[in-house]
């Protein structure tokens, strides 16, 4: 019987994990801010922008970039159809 790596999506998922951790901390510590979510549409530019003109795009920091963007869009977006449920009512 050949190589077989059992469960290799979980160690998969805990690198991405690890990686989104790191750009997470690394992002925050810059901009001085506590959450994902206390970043500025201004900030998440900036770290979008400097990942197409300072990263390649096979970097693995890559995958830790996007899912930071796409967790801030997703709660940032939340906080905005809340805010404007509550004007509906």
């Amino acid at each position: 019987m050949g190589f077989n790596w059992g469960r290799v999506h979980k160690h998969e998922e805990q690198i991405e994990n690890d990686i989104f951790e790191r750009v997470s901390e690394q992002v925050c510590s810059y901009y001085e801010v506590d959450h994902i979510e206390d970043l500025t549409e201004e900030q998440i530019s900036e770290v979008q922008q400097w990942a197409l003109d300072d990263l390649g795009s096979s970097s693995v920091i890559q995958i830790g970039i996007t899912d930071l963007i796409n967790y801030w869009e997703n709660i940032t977006q939340n906080d905005v159809e809340a805010e404007n449920d509550n004007h509906i009512q």
